[in-house]
């Protein structure tokens, strides 16, 4: 007897229907179970990295304030917040690496911030701690409210905002309301 080739593979199979059914699921419950870990520990990252913006955001509305001595005082939060935020819980090495490089800017940048009570010193140094902070949020994208990323062209500036009015910490009372709203990141 003579089979038609078809007719050949669908005996010889080694899995039928039913078996397929049973591997697709087990294989989509696996996965299921191995995320919702990843979830859990993002949770951690996704508000130590929101309280870091939040002290970056006061840091940032004192400079636009021209207030030079409490902008020295509110550095030293911002250290403690971005060092508060744990090392474990990222959803990718990229992203990890990404904190562990641009965290290292911010820390050594506002460190020097409260170590000079010059306006225009400290100003010129935030530049860095901005730079790195609109690279983590337009990247990590794990902000819990709004961000607003604003950009002055006089200054060729970059900040973060949590309002989208202009708040320009670079030019503060000579510029207050110089720049523009250049990308909004919703809240995730």
């Amino acid at each position: 007897m003579i089979m038609k080739p078809a007719r050949f593979l669908m005996q010889v199979s080694i899995f039928k229907s039913e078996d397929m059914k049973r591997i697709f699921l087990f294989a989509a419950l696996l996965i299921s179970v191995s995320i919702q870990p990843l979830r859990a520990q993002n949770a951690a990252v996704i508000t130590k990295f929101n309280k870091t913006l939040t002290s970056y955001y006061d840091l940032k509305n004192a400079l636009a304030t021209d207030k030079a001595p409490e902008a020295q005082q509110l550095a030293t939060p911002l250290v403690a917040a971005v060092k508060a935020v744990p090392h474990a819980g990222f959803a990718t090495a990229y992203q990890h690496q990404l904190w562990m490089e641009q965290s290292a800017i911010i820390i050594e940048q506002s460190n020097a911030i409260t170590a000079t009570a010059d306006l225009a010193a400290q100003r010129k140094i935030f530049r860095a701690v901005s730079d790195a902070f609109v690279k983590l949020a337009t990247e990590l994208k794990i902000n819990s409210s709004t961000v607003y990323v604003q950009y002055c062209p006089m200054g060729k500036y970059n900040w973060l905002n949590e309002v989208k009015a202009v708040q320009n910490p670079f030019y503060g009372s000579q510029m207050y309301d110089c720049g523009e709203v250049k990308e909004t990141l919703t809240k995730k």
